[in-house]
C-alpha cells in the first residue's frame, strides 16, 4: 500500500518549498516576527492560513480542543497554551490575539453530552468552557451557535487575566479579537464589543473590536455574556 504521507512530504520538498525558498531562508536568518497569535480549535475543518490568507511567518498558531484558554494561575496544571500566550506576548510581542471557534464544534457539543469514562483529560479540559453552556434541555442549532460564541467571549475574558496581556491591551499595544467561523457558509463572524454581538465579516467595519473593552451591562444577557 502506498505511503500517502511520505509522498506528500516529498512533494512539499520538490514542488512547494522551492517556490518559497528565499522566504524560508529569510525567516531563518532574521527569525520569526509574527504580528498575530491565533488560538484556534483543533478541528480539521478550521484552516487558519486559508481563512486569513497568511503565509509562512505571519501567524503564531495554537490549536487545542475548543480553542480554550487556561487560567493564568495554573489551576488547570501545566499547559502549552498558557506557555504559548506568554511567549507570543512577551517574546514575540504580537500585536493581536485571535480566538477562533467554529460551527458544529465537537468540544462545545461535548459540554452537553456524556463523555467516555476514559476521557479524564478531556473532561477536565472541557471545564474551561462550561460557563458558556446554557441551561437548555435540548441542544438545537441555535443553542449550539450561542454556546460556541459565548465560549469565544469567555476565552477573551480569561486572556485579560494574563498580566502581560492586560498590560499591553491597556497600553493600546495589543488587541483581542473573537471569531466564529461558520463552516458551511465559509464566513467568519467577528465579535463587536460595542454591539455586544458577532457580526458577519461581510458587514463588519473591522476584524473584531480591539483593543478589548469591557461590555456595558446593557449589552449582556442574564448569564453575563453577550446576547444575540
Amino acid at each position: 500500500m502506498p505511503d500517502e504521507l511520505i509522498e506528500r512530504l516529498r512533494r512539499f520538498q520538490t514542488d512547494a518549498f522551492p517556490l518559497q525558498r528565499s522566504l524560508f531562508r529569510h525567516l531563518v536568518d532574521e527569525g520569526q516576527h509574527p504580528l498575530t497569535l491565533f488560538i484556534g480549535c483543533s478541528d480539521s475543518r478550521l484552516v487558519p492560513y486559508l481563512l486569513t490568507g497568511a503565509g509562512p511567518g505571519e501567524l503564531f498558531l495554537v490549536r487545542n480542543v475548543g480553542a480554550f484558554v487556561p487560567p493564568y494561575d495554573q489551576s488547570q496544571g501545566f499547559h502549552g497554551t498558557a506557555a504559548a500566550i506568554e511567549y507570543a506576548v512577551l517574546n514575540l510581542q504580537v500585536e493581536r490575539i485571535i480566538v477562533c471557534g467554529h460551527s458544529h464544534c465537537g468540544a462545545i457539543r461535548a459540554l452537553y453530552d456524556d463523555l467516555p469514562e476514559a476521557a479524564q483529560n478531556l473532561r477536565r479540559w472541557l471545564d474551561l468552557g462550561r460557563e458558556a453552556a446554557l441551561p437548555m434541555a435540548e441542544t438545537g442549532a441555535e443553542v449550539m451557535r450561542r454556546t460556541e460564541q459565548r465560549a469565544i467571549v469567555l476565552q477573551l475574558e480569561r486572556l485579560m487575566n494574563y498580566p502581560m496581556v492586560r498590560e499591553r491591551v491597556e497600553a493600546a499595544q495589543l488587541s483581542l479579537h473573537g471569531w466564529h467561523y461558520v463552516i458551511e457558509d465559509g464566513e467568519v463572524h467577528v465579535f463587536d464589543v460595542d454591539q455586544g454581538r458577532f457580526v458577519p465579516a461581510a458587514e463588519s467595519l473591522h476584524a473584531g473590536t480591539g483593543p478589548y473593552r469591557f461590555l456595558p451591562s446593557d449589552a449582556m444577557d442574564a448569564s453575563g455574556v453577550p446576547s444575540g
